[in-house]
């Protein structure tokens, strides 16, 4: 089977609640209604053979209502197939967790409730991944100011040597050309 045919699988098992299929410079799209999506995705693992789970993504539609989309690219492991799932999700709806399906799934969602504040309901271990826990905002949310927010965080990273400084695997700063800045053009002792 080829994922067009996978395409049109989900669209006769599950009608309406497939919004749309597109097709895009050879790649599939299946977008499907948030209430279908934990279905789905497990017909596309069991049924269809997307046994790898590539990314999870999310989208920022500022603005619009919905305001998030969720992205789950999928493909089978001998990279015969590519798949493409997406859902719209509303600021105050939560995703079901696909860990059940694949266990790769944790840390991707963790990385979409960090940084856009998408909730996934059932997760085993929702909580911060990059920001540290009590950080009040999701910084790639589209009304995120691009120079940040104040925090009561110190500024580690400006607080003096940088700890591998002057090491064999840092590139020289100055005005050389990048090849004569390479840390193996420098003798090293």
């Amino acid at each position: 089977m080829s994922a067009v045919k996978d395409s049109e699988s989900l669209k006769e098992k599950f009608g309406d609640k497939v919004v749309e299929t597109v097709e895009f410079r050879g790649e599939h799209t299946v977008v499907v209604e948030l209430s279908a999506l934990a279905e789905v995705l497990a017909t596309a693992k069991n049924d269809l053979g997307y046994d790898f789970l590539l990314d999870i993504s999310s989208l920022d539609h500022f603005g619009e209502d919905p305001r998030f989309e969720m992205v789950y690219e999928l493909a089978t492991t001998d990279d015969s197939k590519h798949l493409r799932i997406r859902a719209k999700v509303g600021e105050d709806q939560e995703v079901p967790t696909a860990v059940k399906l694949w266990d790769g799934a944790e840390w991707h969602e963790r990385e979409v409730y960090d940084m856009m504040g998408i909730r996934f309901a059932d997760h085993p271990d929702l909580r911060r991944i990059l920001m540290w826990e009590g950080y009040p905002f999701h910084p790639l949310r589209k009304d995120f100011p691009l120079a940040g927010r104040p925090s009561e965080m110190p500024d580690v990273a400006f607080t003096g040597v940088a700890p591998l400084e002057g090491g064999p695997f840092v590139t020289s700063p100055g005005s050389g050309d990048p090849v004569s800045r390479e840390p193996r053009s420098r003798e090293i002792d």
